[in-house]
């Protein structure tokens, strides 16, 4: 079977707030922008709840509902989106090359796609404790009782008593979603404080239905396939005490690793994987690849400020294009 093959100026790898932002700029700048949905198409904000701080919204906004937004106006302008896994690239030349897939799970290559310039969006993807039970099931309870998404899950946890593991933002916002369905939630915290913004704290310290176990780490989770989530084995670094703690549900919020494992060796990143930007632009140590949001920003990670980076890596990529010009191939064509 032959490969489809796609040559574009502009391709976005990534369709989060910075992906689609940078198609949005993109595409109204006539450059007929690409963007690769990716695994997660939407990103991270497809799996939150209210957004109450993007501006424009003086009464929230759906996650979900918001990128819906993004999508409909990059399609507008003529951004064209398709859905394949990229199983690997070729950036030691122009036009670079991407190589994908059906699925991350398909062996054969289905489609090549060439590239003037390239903007990476590849977003960020929850951490994992790395404890025993957690792995998907079979192996696991993951997806039988673990989760990494309060949004996705907080259905299935009606009244039964969950934890939420972690301190930052992430975990405060989790927990206090969940206590619209579980009859009781408690945050696990290894420390004993919180890192979560002061607002958030706030929230959650006033929440009758959230209780907290302060420097406290989780060694195994425990259950069957038939049950799920009976509870966990936890540890006191203080005391070095182990119990058992009675449970239902876990929900790991401990952060994010940036999706940028595509490009290790090839672009330079800082030793956790966020991609590093020269000065105040979006350019990548080669000349011609741009990367915004999430797999650059280890700071800020806002969807505000993702925005904005698509938005910069977009205007980068046309003033490239203007001054470098695209290579042989007859650029926009597919066959």
């Amino acid at each position: 079977m032959s490969n489809t093959e796609i040559h574009r100026k502009v391709v976005i790898l990534g369709s989060g707030p910075a992906g689609l932002t940078a198609a949005i700029y993109a595409s109204r700048a006539q450059l007929e922008p690409l963007v690769i949905d990716g695994p997660q198409p939407g990103g991270q904000l497809t799996i939150t709840t209210d957004v109450e701080n993007y501006p424009g919204f003086a009464s929230g906004i759906m996650g979900p509902v918001l990128m819906d937004e993004f999508r409909s106006q990059a399609l507008r302008f003529g951004t064209e989106i398709i859905n394949v896994w990229i199983d690997k690239v070729d950036l030691s030349q122009r036009p670079f090359t991407l190589y994908g897939k059906e699925s991350q799970d398909s062996e054969e290559i289905t489609t090549i796609i060439k590239a003037e310039s390239l903007i990476i969006s590849t977003g960020a993807s929850a951490k994992w404790l790395g404890v025993p039970g957690e792995e998907p099931v079979p192996v696991g309870l993951g997806g039988n009782g673990v989760s990494a998404c309060a949004t996705c899950d907080g259905f299935f946890f009606r009244g039964k008593p969950i934890v939420v593991v972690g301190g930052g933002d992430t975990a405060v916002e989790e927990a206090t979603f969940l206590t619209k369905f579980a009859s009781k939630v408690t945050l696990i915290h290894r420390r004993d404080e919180l890192r979560a913004s002061k607002i958030m704290q706030e929230r959650a310290l006033s929440n009758e239905k959230i209780e907290f176990l302060w420097n406290t780490e989780i060694k195994e989770i425990l259950g069957t396939k038939e049950e799920g989530v009976t509870g966990i084995k936890i540890f006191n670094n203080q005391t070095n005490e182990e119990s058992i703690f009675p449970t239902q549900g876990v929900f790991v919020a401990i952060g994010h690793q940036p999706n940028t494992q595509l490009f290790q060796g090839v672009l330079d990143m800082d030793e956790v994987g966020y991609l590093k930007t020269e000065g105040r632009t979006m350019k990548t140590n080669i000349a011609g690849v741009f990367a915004c949001g999430d797999a650059q920003d280890s700071y800020y990670r806002q969807a505000i400020t993702a925005a904005g980076t698509g938005c910069m890596a977009a205007i980068d990529a046309e003033r490239f294009l203007a001054e470098h010009g695209e290579g042989s191939a007859a650029v926009g064509s597919s066959s």
